[in-house]
């Protein structure tokens, strides 16, 4: 597999607008909606060249790619979209889109109400994973898609990958479930409450009605970023990382002020977070990843993957004590009891939960070969 250095270049995020209202799992309806998406490569004639890239709490639609020449940081999965790269543009059509709920285009508690003129704040209905996999549907078939060669995704992502290979099962050839669960455990819930309090709590929030030009509840999200990410990492890596090393001083300030690099890392990345993210939103992500759970939903996971005609390649990670290989196991057991189409590996690897952000050889080259005998299979 050889990368083309250059990747998939300079891009732009789009939107499109659908009027008809969806009808949520809530029982309240949305709409119109907007969906903001990106797109690298191109639509084979066919249009059987399909994969839908589905992002985790924090992710948007733009994936890969620079927003301009000045760009410093590229999309959030660069080095797995482009020519040469696991996601190959030479070969096909990568379509990648911000959730309903979320705050970088699509439609979310940020959105105008156009009943009142108004932010929706909190009374933008709570969606679902399968909310937000509806919405994608209406996305795919905007583009004539019948069929997409695979969803894949890592997390939440990895959900709503799950969540359409049960849902539309006559409409995905594959699914890419990375580092996920078809149901969160009591311990993450209580990881996703704690940083809701968190945004609770800040005096800024004001029950949700706050705007985006005023003063917002940032030192709450601040916190709760800094709680999830510490999920996000293993203890390994944050030892090779920090350490106990100090910042910047060679002793103990005896005092409240940073003494640890671990702890400026840490409001580095709460700060930084502030900047691109909105704090309802977070509030309803969450949420969102806490109500799924297929078991509940089907009887069992084995009845949820009855009908699923998707073959499968699962991966987890070693050191993801988040999202543990164990959850990964729990989904190919139950495809397996099933007689499905599955591949499994745990990745090796010392970087936690976020490791399938990280480049590693195991993962691309293990979806570029599935990838690609998916596609040899669909086109003999």
């Amino acid at each position: 597999m050889v990368k083309n250095e250059q990747g998939v270049g300079i891009v732009e995020t789009r939107s499109v607008t659908f009027e008809q209202p969806l009808k949520l799992e809530s029982g309240e309806e949305l709409g119109p909606i907007t969906l903001a998406f990106e797109s690298y490569g191109k639509l084979g004639r066919a249009k059987d060249n399909a994969v839908l890239i589905t992002h985790a709490l924090s992710g948007d639609a733009h994936a890969a790619g620079y927003h301009t020449p000045n760009d410093r940081k590229p999309g959030w999965w660069n080095h797995m979209i482009g020519p040469g790269r696991p996601f190959d543009t030479d070969k096909y059509f990568i379509l990648c889109s911000n959730v309903i709920g979320g705050c970088k285009g699509s439609t979310g508690p940020s959105s105008v109400d156009p009943k009142t003129g108004k932010p929706y704040n909190l009374s933008f209905p709570v969606v679902t994973i399968a909310d937000m996999v509806k919405a994608q549907k209406l996305l795919v078939e905007h583009f004539g898609i019948e069929r997409l060669l695979s969803v894949a995704g890592g997390s939440m992502g990895g959900q709503q990958a799950l969540e359409w290979a049960v849902r539309y099962p006559d409409h995905i050839l594959s699914a890419i479930p990375i580092a996920t669960t078809a149901r969160l455990s009591a311990q993450g819930i209580a990881f996703d409450e704690v940083g809701r309090q968190a945004i609770y709590a800040d005096s800024k929030w004001q029950s949700g009605n706050y705007t985006l030009n005023d003063k917002v509840p940032a030192e709450g999200l601040a916190v709760a970023r800094m709680l999830a990410h510490i999920t996000y990492l293993s203890e390994e890596s944050m030892h090779a990382k920090f350490g106990r090393r100090l910042q910047e001083k060679e002793r103990y300030g005896y005092d409240f002020s940073t003494d640890f690099k671990v702890e400026s890392y840490l409001r580095y990345q709460g700060e930084s977070f502030i900047r691109r993210f909105d704090a309802n939103t977070y509030l309803y992500i969450t949420k969102a990843i806490d109500y799924f759970d297929l078991e509940r939903d089907y009887g069992s996971l084995e009845k949820a993957f009855n009908h699923v005609t998707a073959k499968f390649l699962v991966l987890s990670f070693s050191s993801d004590w988040l999202f543990p290989t164990s959850n990964s196991k729990d989904i190919v057991r139950a495809l397996k009891i099933n007689k499905k189409n599955v591949t499994f590996c745990e990745i090796p690897s010392p970087y936690g939960h976020d490791a399938f952000l990280i480049p590693n050889e195991f993962q691309e080259r293990m979806v570029s070969g599935f990838l690609n005998h998916v596609m040899k299979t669909n086109r003999q």
